[in-house]
């Protein structure tokens, strides 16, 4: 049977939630980075890409492409909170969700079109759903395997969906360069360009051992993409071999206070995505990227099995503080792994009741979460009026709105970032 995959990426994810909660900012050119010298673009608004404007770019040279932009530092709480909005309404759809990060998840609703008509007829509906419940605008792609699907998804951006019909993806795929092939990065780029290889069709039409003999096991896997041939099913959370969480931050951050936070953040999310999918897991990893790009992962086998944030949190916290923290870190990851579905051994005694009260908790916050958004109830250390938290990038909504009007008002050239306490910096050229 043909499969029917969605393939749903939100549009300038980080930058658009600015716009819909500061409205001063809407249509407005709008980078959401850190400091404007040695920080990153996390997302760009689609007024500054004409610009050159792109994320990952350096700030330096973002503010010097734009000079007019305007600059906010990033919300990760608020970035949280609207990205479980948009999947509550994919669960309305199909239980076969694959998250892929924050703002873009893999959707098989292949057993869904009895049930709302056809696959663009409920990419539709999704895509419109989230804009009238969340505000925000989404695109998607739509084709018979992932790859396809989410090579679409660009083509329906921004704000539209691109269908690829049953049977045509090859044919889609033919004229795209060859860098759009999932695992070609710059050396295999020049590899392939060296052969005479510049589109996805020259791929496509080289016989497989041809490939296999001058790019080894790798040669079947593009071999296979450019072909359309995708077999890898959608994996929701609950048939995922692991659960994680990470974040990249607008800055390198230094020592553990600074860390916290984000690690607490990343495993009450990993708790959150490990309940809703009825499964525990047995293991903690952490992942550290320190800003030279080196990358270390650290792992812990529990004494039982957890979905439980809090818990998840203090273990991933011990394995960070056995990292060295001397060097600045540029993202953390916290993954729940070996997930399953038992609920593990039952206590025999009175000491296991504050497990019981930790479940009921829980309980009661994914209802409120639910409900009301995942701001509703919040730890301490995540709080965005604390005063310490400007400097981990949590910013008060109100502040940032004042802050937003003010600057427009005084009508000033060149780049501004916005800052908690009206505070605007211009970045020194």
């Amino acid at each position: 049977m043909t499969r029917a995959i969605i393939h749903v990426d939100m549009d300038a994810f980080y930058a658009s939630v600015e716009q819909r909660d500061a409205p001063a900012l809407r249509g407005k050119p709008l980078i959401v980075g850190g400091h404007p010298q040695r920080g990153v673009v996390l997302a760009a608004s689609y007024e500054v890409r004409p610009f050159g404007v792109r994320s990952a770019i350096p700030m330096a040279r973002a503010v010097k492409l734009a000079p007019h932009a305007i600059v906010v530092p990033p919300r990760f709480a608020a970035y949280v909170d609207a990205s479980e909005a948009v999947f509550r309404i994919f669960e309305r759809y199909t239980p076969l969700i694959e998250p892929l990060s924050l703002d873009e998840a893999f959707l098989d609703v292949t057993g869904s079109l009895g049930l709302f008509g056809t696959v663009e007829a409920i990419s539709t509906r999704i895509r419109q759903e989230i804009r009238r419940e969340v505000d925000l605008p989404a695109s998607s792609g739509i084709a018979e395997v992932k790859f396809v699907a989410k090579i679409a998804s660009d083509f329906g951006k921004p704000n539209g969906q691109h269908v690829v019909p049953p049977g045509t993806s090859r044919t889609f795929l033919a004229p795209l360069p060859v860098s759009r092939l999932w695992g070609v990065g710059p050396k295999t780029e020049e590899v392939l360009k060296r052969h005479g290889l510049l589109t996805i069709g020259d791929v496509a039409q080289k016989e497989l051992e041809w490939l296999v003999q001058r790019l080894g096991p790798s040669g079947q896997h593009f071999w296979e993409l450019a072909r359309g041939l995708d077999e890898r099913p959608v994996v929701p959370d609950r048939d995922a071999k692991s659960v994680g969480a990470q974040d990249t931050f607008e800055e390198d951050l230094l020592g553990e206070e600074k860390l916290k936070p984000h690690l607490h953040s990343q495993a009450l999310r990993v708790g959150r995505r490990l309940r809703k999918s009825g499964v525990k897991a047995r293991c903690v990893q952490l992942t550290v990227k320190y800003d030279d790009f080196t990358q270390i992962t650290r792992r812990l086998t529990l004494d039982a099995p957890t979905d439980d944030g809090q818990a998840l949190y203090r273990e991933a916290l011990a394995l960070l503080q056995k990292a060295d923290l001397r060097r600045r870190i540029r993202l953390t990851g916290v993954s729940g792994q070996e997930l399953t579905s038992g609920a593990g051994q039952l206590g025999l005694f009175a000491a296991d009741e504050p497990e019981q009260k930790n479940v009921k908790l829980n309980q009661a916050l994914d209802a409120i979460a639910s409900r009301f958004g995942t701001k509703a109830v919040i730890t301490a250390d995540l709080r965005e009026d604390d005063p310490d938290e400007a400097r981990d990038g949590f910013y008060s909504e109100d502040k940032r709105e004042a802050a937003a009007r003010a600057e427009f008002e005084r009508g000033q050239q060149g780049p501004r970032v916005i800052r908690d306490e009206d505070l605007v910096y211009v970045p020194e050229e």
